[in-house]
């Protein structure tokens, strides 16, 4: 019996839909399914990631004070092979943008700079 790949929790998808919302001005934004959530893409840039209904903005070094000082807390796992908890340049949409869609577009703006940064020092991947 072969199994169908499970898709985005009702949660997530809620998630999306709202990113959708709140970033359609940075241009075309689609999710792809990733780490049993969903990661979303301006274009080709990764810029957030969706996991069990929470919205994470992608950050970086120049950027991960900001988001820290706005009340940002760092997406953070537990990896089960070493018992330590990673944290990831990931960090949740500021309290303040939530319910401000144009606060929420200046994060957004700071995610895509971040990735675009990222795509740099990878070579453009």
């Amino acid at each position: 019996m072969s199994r169908k790949p499970k898709g985005p929790s009702s949660e997530d998808q809620a998630a999306a839909g709202l990113a959708h919302e709140l970033f359609s001005d940075l241009g075309p934004i689609r999710m792809r399914r990733m780490f049993g959530g969903a990661g979303l893409y301006c274009g080709e840039l990764f810029f957030a990631i969706i996991l069990d209904g929470v919205l994470y903005l992608k950050g970086d070094g120049d950027s991960a004070d900001d988001y820290r000082a706005a009340g940002s807390e760092a997406f953070t796992w537990h990896n089960p092979k070493t018992g330590k908890d990673v944290t990831m340049n990931f960090f949740t949409l500021p309290e303040d943008a939530v319910d401000d869609a144009d606060r929420a577009l200046d994060w957004g703006r700071v995610a895509l700079a971040a990735a675009m940064r990222a795509g740099m020092r990878n070579g453009g991947r």
